[in-house]
This record gives structure tokens, sequence and C-alpha cells, in this order.
């Protein structure tokens, strides 16, 4: 662990001042590169940062863009966009002199833009006589549903971890709720970049991501001061 922070040291009353680096930490999430070479029809990619206000929190947020193709019962569709998520971690872990380590709790509001191309479809027949062991066709041609938007607000619970100087490792987990969506004519959002799987009649999703984050320091911000009285001295009787 480096101690590299200053220490000043007065007299008198002993007041002992620690200077902690205040700066930004960027980089992006492991998971979704890895998640691209074990899933058929996905690529993503999301960068993720935060700036120290305070002691304790932290201005956070992510920023990303995802593609993802799913095969359904009746149907096969591809959904691509943008996401944006601003808000706020909370770091409950009392760190070491020097150390910036975090078990932290937070917030996000998030905006994305995204649409839909529905690649194939079966058409569903109760009465098939003369097909009785599938559905038939619908047109071969693809559809598209453009200028989809949704937003919804992530509670979150995650930890960051030094393992070199200046260089972290995340990890977080996020519960989404949506707050709006704007829905295609005669389909569904089943997929929200950056919310994840959306389930029909519940406007809950779970999302997670693993983090690598390089720290830049900008500058030195003191610790509130902690004041040790001295003992006073007894006087030697003559």
């Amino acid at each position: 662990m480096a101690q590299t922070d200053s220490l000043e040291v007065e007299s008198k009353d002993t007041v002992i001042v620690y200077k902690q680096k205040y700066g930004v930490r960027f980089g992006i999430d492991l998971s979704r590169p890895f998640t691209k070479l074990l899933t058929t029809g996905y690529s993503g990619i999301e960068f993720v940062g935060d700036y120290r206000l305070n002691q304790k929190l932290y201005l956070a947020g992510e920023f990303g863009r995802e593609k993802k193709s799913k095969q359904e019962d009746l149907y096969n569709f591809t959904t691509t966009g943008s996401y944006i998520k601003v808000g706020f971690d909370y770091n409950t872990y009392a760190n070491w002199y020097g150390e910036q380590n975090s078990i932290h709790v937070g917030g996000r509001y998030a905006f994305g833009t995204f649409n839909h191309i529905l690649n194939s479809y079966q058409i569903f027949d109760a009465d098939r006589y003369w097909n009785p062991t599938d559905f038939p066709l619908g047109s071969i041609e693809a559809k598209e549903f453009n200028g989809l938007n949704a937003s919804w607000l992530e509670a979150v619970v995650g930890i960051k971890i030094e393992l070199f100087a200046n260089i972290y490792l995340g990890a977080s987990a996020r519960i989404g709720f949506i707050l709006s969506q704007k829905k295609p004519e005669n389909f569904s959002n089943l997929f929200i970049p950056g919310f994840n799987k959306v389930t029909d009649g519940a406007k809950f999703g779970v999302g997670y991501n693993y983090s690598l984050t390089y720290f830049i320091p900008l500058y030195k911000k003191a610790k509130k001061p902690k004041k040790i009285k001295e003992k006073p001295v007894p006087e030697l009787e003559e």
C-alpha cells in the first residue's frame, strides 16, 4: 500500500491532517466482451466512470451500446441501441490510510434509444389440420421498428478493489425499474439495451457488470482534522 498522501502535524494540541486523493476513475465493463465470445448473436460495449465528491460520495455513470438477436418460439428479432446512466455511489467501507477501495450502494437514472428488427415469424394457427407439427411462416420481409426509447431507475450494490497502483477491479449487481417506454405497434420491447430482458407484464429487470478502471488523481483534499488533546504534565512539588 503506497503511503504517498500528505501528513501534517502541529504542536500544542496535536492536529493530524490527512490529505486524500481526489480524481476521475474510468474504464470498461469486462462482462460484455466475454458475453460476445460465449453467446451467438450478441455484441456490446460499456464504458464506466466515477468522480469522487467527498469522503464517501461518488458521482458515477455508464455509457454503452448493445446489439442482440434472439429466437423466441414464434419469431426471431434483433435489437440495437445505446444508453446512458447517471447517478451516485456511496462507499460504506472504512479504508486504511491511503486506500480507496469501496463496498458501495447507489442509484442511477438511465435512458436508452433503440430499434427492433423482426427478422422472421410464424403465424399462430389453432386449426392446423394440414400442418399439425408446425406453424406456417409469415412474410419473409424483415419489419423494422425505429425511434423507440425507454427510461428506468437502477438500485446498485457493488465493490471496487485496487489490484495495482491506480488500477481497480469492480463488480456490481443492479435491479432496474422501468419508468417509461415507447413500444412498437403490434410488437413488444422484449430486450432493452442497458436494461436487459423485459418480462411481459412486469417493470423490473436485473443486470450486472464487471469493471476494470484506472484512477487519475487530480488533486488532494484534507480529511477532517482529528484533534488530540495532550495530557497536562503535573507540577513537581519543591
